[in-house]
């Protein structure tokens, strides 16, 4: 059977009610850019599309006489990203905000298994994939949690996240690299948005006695 990350991975089993962990270090394929990520065939549209044909080139590689030592047979995982401005926070205004969407790797997938991955989709596809890149991954002491809704209605589920950490005596520490991190386990164009999963993901550190 199948390794499914979404089933074997704690991290990916989260629920409404807050909770504190410590992801793993892991790989992802990454592309990073700026703006609306709802614009159609927008920059954000362009890097998901990147990076599901990378991936599933990964996945392919046997059948296409690439062979990666420690090789298995997995269920492609759920498409994440992260999120930032770099001024004053202005959520409504979408076109300011920074991302990196992100597709977690097994272990088994090096640099040069990407570079030949890359190759291979342009020249299969027809697609230029040269901004997917190879990122480790470590994002220290977190709080997540379960939302489940449109997007849009994401800040009522990090108010109780923020609640949640108060009681148990941390603050959210989204400052030097550490980021907003969403996971997407359902898809958007298959699923209404009142009934759409997503995990969110903060940074945090124990509260400052300032």
């Amino acid at each position: 059977m199948p390794f499914d990350l979404k089933k074997e991975d704690v991290s990916y089993r989260a629920k409404t009610t807050p909770q504190i962990l410590m992801p793993p270090e892991t790989n992802f394929l990454t592309v990073e850019g700026r703006g609306d990520p709802n614009a159609p065939d927008g920059l954000y549209q362009r890097a998901v599309k990147q990076l599901f044909t990378v991936a599933y080139t990964l996945k392919m590689s046997r059948k296409n006489g690439y062979e990666i030592p420690g090789f298995f047979d997995y269920v492609a995982p759920p498409l994440e990203s992260f999120w930032w401005q770099k001024d004053l926070a202005d959520y409504q205004d979408k076109n300011r905000f920074y991302w990196i969407a992100a597709l977690r790797l097994p272990d088994f997938v090096t640099q040069a298994d990407l570079d030949w991955a890359i190759q291979t989709a342009q020249k299969k596809k027809k697609l230029d994939c040269s901004a997917v890149g190879f990122q480790p991954v470590q994002e220290g002491l977190c709080v997540q949690s379960l939302h489940i809704g449109p997007y849009d209605s994401e800040p009522e589920t990090l108010a109780r996240m923020d609640a949640f950490l108060a009681e148990e005596g941390y603050e959210n520490d989204l400052q030097n690299g550490r980021l907003h991190h969403e996971i997407y386990l359902s898809n958007p164009q298959r699923v209404p948005p009142e009934k759409q999963k997503t995990i969110l993901r903060h940074p945090i550190r124990p509260k400052s006695s300032k």
